[in-house]
């Protein structure tokens, strides 16, 4: 059988930044997936009801785009990390435990958001330059939602 790349047509040399942006792009999403799961379950105060709802769609989500990614790794002749320790070694998204209160909660995921999708611009470029559209579409597509997310966060927090 054919290697992936041979069927693809993309070349390894090309495809190897847009693999190592995926890596670093599936650690900050799994850190922030555990973020995200430590809000659900640790929100306290007025916003309880709302924010405890909202951060189990965000983990639902998150979870097929995680799955996403790593396959998308895989389909590029990488093999992604599944190690928690080894991502955080490398995420740039940091591990959270204290926040309790909608107000710093919702400013971690923003700020989180912020660096990720500062990441997926930066993989698209890269992906879109190794002609690896594929990858192109993916990251906009979360850009998308994120984009939306982002927006309807903002206006929630603003009082």
């Amino acid at each position: 059988m054919k290697k992936i790349l041979e069927v693809t047509g993309l070349k390894e040399q090309q495809v190897a930044p847009v693999v190592k942006g995926l890596s670093g792009l599936l650690a900050d999403l799994q850190v922030y997936y555990s973020n995200l799961r430590g809000f659900h379950w640790n929100i306290r105060g007025a916003e309880f009801f709302v924010l405890h709802e909202q951060y189990e769609k965000m983990y639902d989500d998150l979870a097929g785009k995680i799955d996403e990614v790593a396959e998308r790794i895989l389909q590029l002749g990488g093999k992604p990390e599944n190690r928690f320790s080894e991502y955080l070694k490398v995420a740039e998204v940091k591990e959270e435990h204290e926040l309790v209160c909608a107000a710093s909660t919702l400013k971690n995921v923003t700020d989180t958001l912020q660096i990720i999708m500062a990441k997926e611009r930066a993989i698209a470029e890269v992906a879109g330059e190794a002609g690896d559209e594929v990858t192109v579409d993916l990251m906009i597509g979360f850009l998308s939602g994120q984009e939306k997310l982002v927006w309807m966060l903002s206006a929630y927090a603003t009082k």
